[in-house]
């Protein structure tokens, strides 16, 4: 295990939402999957309660620990891209599977983790400042999915 892990709390699903996000990520798997060794207040001995995992190299924890907590948009996922059919294939990949589409390049997936899906041309853009910054900025508050030749027009003015 990583010295530094993310835990992410999940009713039950944390074995499944880690064999999605490994299918959909690169440098993404699954490690291991650990079962409780007796019962606990959402489980009984016997269910999966940790997965370790890893999403794009980051280190996680998926703990099934029932329905005491929600998730929010306080913590997300932000996943760098390069491309508009890389932007589309993570996008679709989690509205597709059950997940909801919000503003700005933000979705949810269906166990309600927060992803935002961001073309590097607009963090780029962000990061030089000045006024192809706030036309690329302006240009991403009007997209729910972020359109890579848009932000690209944008930033070029």
């Amino acid at each position: 295990m990583a010295k530094n892990t993310i835990c992410i709390w999940y009713d039950k699903d944390a074995e499944d939402a880690a064999r999605f996000y490994a299918a959909t990520f690169p440098d993404s798997e699954v490690r291991a999957v650990h079962r409780a060794p007796g019962d606990y207040p959402s489980g009984k001995a016997g269910d999966v309660l940790t997965v370790d995992f890893t999403v794009c190299g980051v280190a996680c924890l998926g703990l099934n620990g029932g329905k005491a907590f929600k998730h929010s948009e306080a913590f997300s996922f932000a996943i760098s891209t390069e491309t508009q059919e890389e932007t589309d294939r993570y996008w679709n990949a989690i509205v597709g599977n059950g997940g909801q589409e919000s503003a700005c390049g933000w979705c949810k997936d269906k166990w309600g983790i927060s992803w935002q899906i961001t073309p590097r041309v607009l963090t780029d853009a962000m990061a030089r400042g000045g006024p192809a910054a706030k036309r690329a900025f302006e240009a991403m508050m009007t997209m729910r999915k972020l359109d890579v030749a848009a932000l690209e027009k944008a930033v070029r003015g």
